[in-house]
C-alpha cells in the first residue's frame, strides 16, 4: 500500500501560505544576491590542545555542517572523521563559533572559534576512523563517526547524523552521548548473505547506503518534533544497475520523542542530461554511473513543518582531488522542496529501477534554484570550491530579509596514499605530495574554507518559522515552577478520560 503525506488541519496560514508560495513559484528565477565571503586559512587551528600541532590533532578542518542558533547568536560549524579518510585516528568535534554580520548589507566578518566540543560517550571520545580500524570488525560500528549533518534541539541538546552507519546521534551541548535514533533496516549497508559491512563499498555490499553517502545532512521541523536526515545518494541496490544510475535518494523522517523513523520520502537529483547541458562541449560531461554517485546533496535546512532548502552540487572544483579546479563545475545549487503530497517510501524498494514506481510521488522541489551557487561566484569571479557542504539560515536583517550562509569543507586539505595510508598536504598550487604538517613550497598555502553569505528578501523566504526554544529558568524557584507545572500536567494528562 502506498502513503502520501497528507495535510494537517490547524496548520498556522504562514504555513499554509508557504506551500502556496513554492507550487506558485516554480517556475520563477530567484533573486538570491551574494554579499561577501570570508576566507578561513587552512592552517588555522582548533582550540583542542593548543600547545600542540597537527592535522590530526587540531587543524581546523570543516565546514561539513552549519548552523546557526539564533536566540544565543553563535554558529556551530562540524568537522567531519578528519583528515585520515577513515584509517588515521581522529577525535570527531564541533566548531562553536563567533560571526558578525551586518543587519542591513548581510556582510559577514570577525569570525572567531568560541570552543572546540568533541563527541564522547562515557568519556571515550569519538573517533573519525572505520569501523574495521578502530573496532577490528565491519559489523561493528561502536564509537567510529563520520559526522556531516549538525542541528540544535529546542532544549539545547545536538542532533548530528553519520556517514558510516548511516545513523543519527543526540549529544549534550557539552559532547556527551545520550541516546541513538534508530536506523531503518534498508538503510543499513548489508552483504548479500545478510552480514552487516560498514566499511566496504559495491561489490562486497549489496543492499543499504553507498559507502561514503549516508546521512549528510539532518535538520528539524520548527517545532522540534520530527528530525530529517538526508543521505547523499541513493541506496547502492536502489538502481539499474546500481544506486551510482539513480537520481532518487532518500529523505528519512524520525520521532524525536521516540528515536524512531516515522516515514521515508524520494528526493530526486538534477537529472545527468541537466548537469551535462550546462558543460561546455561533451568531453568533461559525467557519465552514467556518475548520476547517483558524483551529484548528490549535502545540507538540508528546514523553512517550517513542511519546506525546506536543500543543497545539491556536484564533486568538481577547488579541492584535495583538484587544487586547480581545471575540471567544469555544473551544479552548485540551493533547491526548495515540499512534503506535501509526498509518498511514504518506507515499506516500498526500488531495486533495479532507476524511475519512480507508478503512484509514488517524490518531494515536491522547485524547478529553478533558489541559490544557483556557482552562477553566483562566477560572476563575481570567485573560486568555486569542490566542496559547499554547510547551508544555514541567518539573522534576519534590518530591512526584513534574511542572511543565508553557506560553507565549504576543504578536507583538512590533506590526502593520502591509499596504499600506505601516508598524508601529504594538499596546496593551492596543485602539489599534492607534501609531507604532512611540512607546510607548502613558497608562494603557496594550504587550502582554505570559504564561509559566504547571500541575502535572501523576505518573500524569497515567505513561511519561515522560526525554531521554537525551551525556556530556560535562571533561578532555584524558577526550576521548582517548572518542576511542578510538568509534575501537575502529567497528572492533569492521567485523569483525562
Amino acid at each position: 500500500m502506498i502513503f502520501a503525506r497528507h495535510w494537517i488541519f490547524g496548520l498556522s496560514l504562514s504555513l499554509v501560505t508557504s506551500v502556496v508560495s513554492i507550487a506558485g513559484s516554480a517556475n520563477s528565477a530567484h533573486a538570491i544576491a551574494f554579499v561577501n565571503d570570508i576566507i578561513i586559512p587552512g592552517d588555522s587551528k582548533d582550540l583542542y590542545e593548543p600547545s600542540s600541532s597537527g592535522a590530526n590533532i587540531n587543524r581546523l578542518g570543516f565546514l561539513s555542517d552549519l548552523y546557526y542558533d539564533r536566540y544565543n547568536n553563535v554558529y556551530y560549524g562540524l568537522a567531519d572523521r578528519g583528515p585520515g579518510g577513515g584509517v588515521i585516528s581522529y577525535n570527531t568535534r564541533v566548531q562553536k563559533f563567533s560571526l558578525d554580520v551586518d543587519p542591513n548589507s548581510g556582510a559577514i566578518g570577525n569570525f572567531k572559534i568560541l570552543d572546540t566540543i568533541l563527541f564522547t560517550q562515557d568519556g571515550q571520545n569519538f573517533n573519525g576512523l572505520n569501523s574495521s580500524q578502530l573496532n577490528g570488525n565491519v559489523a561493528v560500528l561502536g564509537k567510529s563517526f563520520d559526522p556531516e549533518g549538525f542541528v540544535v534541539a529546542p532544549n539545547g541538546n545536538f542532533y548530528v547524523s553519520d556517514e558510516y552507519g548511516p545513523s543519527v546521534y543526540e549529544f549534550s551541548p557539552i559532547g556527551s552521548f545520550i541516546r541513538a535514533f534508530e536506523t531503518p533496516s534498508n538503510l543499513i549497508p548489508k552483504q548479500s548473505d545478510g552480514t552487516i559491512n560498514y566499511v566496504d563499498g559495491r561489490p562486497d555490499i549489496t543492499s543499504g547506503r553507498q559507502d561514503n553517502r549516508g546521512f549528510e545532512g539532518v535538520t528539524l521541523s520548527p517545532d522540534g518534533k520530527k528530525l530529517y536526515a538526508v543521505l547523499q545518494d541513493a541506496l547502492v541496490n536502489e538502481g539499474s544497475p546500481d544506486g551510482r544510475r539513480s537520481r532518487n535518494l532518500r529523505l528519512v523522517e524520525f520521532d524525536t520523542a521516540t528515536g524512531q523513523s516515522s516515514a521515508q520520502y524520494i528526493y530526486q537529483l538534477e537529472s545527468l542530461a541537466a548537469i551535462n547541458d550546462r558543460i561546455p562541449g561533451e568531453d568533461d560531461d559525467f557519465g552514467a554511473n556518475a548520476q547517483g554517485r558524483n551529484i548528490g546533496v549535502s545540507a538540508i535546512t528546514a523553512l517550517n513543518n513542511d519546506e525546506f532548502l536543500v543543497l545539491e552540487r556536484d564533486n568538481r572544483g577547488v579541492g584535495v582531488e583538484d587544487a586547480g579546479g581545471e575540471n567544469p563545475v555544473a551544479s552548485k545549487r540551493v533547491y526548495k522542496i515540499s512534503l506535501t503530497g509526498a509518498t511514504d517510501v518506507s515499506n516500498i524498494s526500488l531495486a533495479g529501477i532507476n524511475d519512480l514506481p507508478s503512484g509514488v510521488l517524490p518531494v515536491e522541489k522547485s524547478t529553478s534554484p533558489f541559490i544557483d551557487i556557482a552562477e553566483l561566484l562566477k560572476a563575481e569571479g570567485l573560486v568555486i570550491p569542490e566542496k559547499l557542504e554547510g547551508l544555514a539560515i541567518g539573522p534576519q536583517l534590518a530591512d526584513g530579509s534574511y542572511a543565508i550562509l553557506l560553507g565549504t569543507d576543504n578536507d583538512f586539505s590533506v590526502t593520502q596514499n591509499e596504499d600506505t595510508n601516508e598524508q601529504f598536504n594538499v596546496c593551492t598550487d596543485g602539489s599534492d605530495d607534501n609531507p604532512l604538517d611540512s607546510g607548502c613550497p613558497q608562494g603557496t598555502s594550504l587550502l582554505p574554507t570559504y564561509l559566504y553569505s547571500f541575502k535572501a528578501s523576505r518573500e524569497e523566504l515567505k513561511g519561515f518559522v522560526q525554531p521554537t526554544k525551551v525556556p530556560e529558568p535562571t533561578t532555584t524557584a524558577g526550576l521548582m515552577v517548572l518542576g511542578l507545572s510538568g509534575f501537575w500536567l502529567k497528572r492533569s494528562k492521567l485523569k483525562i478520560n
